[in-house]
């Protein structure tokens, strides 16, 4: 069953979610509801012929900090201090980059203006946080989340050179300000870093007790 949300803030328990992870269709997407939304394990993703879709995957795909791979070679590239990372300077400017970032198998984004305008507001509260690689003054790469709790709820990230995204994870990684990050969709590179699946119900007990 797919629930349809009005505008009581609320959503059905996760578990009750479609085979394919959909679990609400509707409502909006203020900043009380999506911050409801990531601290149950639920999150928005739709495109601009859609209504608001709200997924909660049976699977969430995740990096342990602690557990994070980096190889040799990305450690000589570290080292290279070729690149410059800074964090929350520029958003809107890494969201928007996301959104044009060409995917594998992907028409079109998710990121819709609304998506973007939403997120901005959450970020200008202090819940949505951006990482931004530069390479000579330029930037290259980076990646933008929300925080519930001590997780990282990872939306999208870009590379316009090579490792430049890699090197936005692991700095975020290195932070030590979170014990997981959510990485939503799974990838071949993520996964040679690190990232591995969890039960929807694992990864839904490491945020209730975070976020308590």
């Amino acid at each position: 069953m797919i629930f349809r949300l009005d505008d009581r803030l609320l959503f059905p328990n996760p578990s009750l979610a479609e085979e394919d992870g959909l679990l609400a269709v509707g409502g909006d997407l203020s900043t009380e509801r999506l911050l409801l939304a990531y601290q149950n394990g639920i999150f928005p993703w739709y495109s601009d012929d859609d209504p608001i879709l709200w997924y909660s995957p049976h699977e969430r795909f995740v990096l342990y900090p602690p557990e994070l791979k980096v190889s040799k070679s990305m450690r000589q590239v570290l080292r290279s201090n070729k690149f410059t990372v800074t964090t929350d300077t520029c958003f809107s400017d890494v969201v928007a980059a996301c959104s044009s970032a060409k995917r594998e198998g992907q028409d079109g984004t998710w990121i819709t203006a609304d998506m973007m305008a939403a997120y901005a507001k959450l970020h200008r509260e202090g819940y949505a946080h951006s990482v931004e690689v530069w390479l000579a003054g330029k930037l290259v790469g980076g990646l933008y989340g929300v925080h519930a709790g001590d997780v990282f709820c990872g939306e999208s990230m870009f590379s316009r050179v090579s490792n430049a995204s890699k090197t936005a994870l692991i700095w975020l990684c290195n932070t030590g300000k979170y014990k997981l990050i959510d990485c939503q969709v799974y990838t071949e590179h993520l996964e040679s870093m690190g990232a591995r699946m969890i039960p929807r119900e694992d990864y839904i007990a490491v945020l209730h007790k975070t976020v308590a």
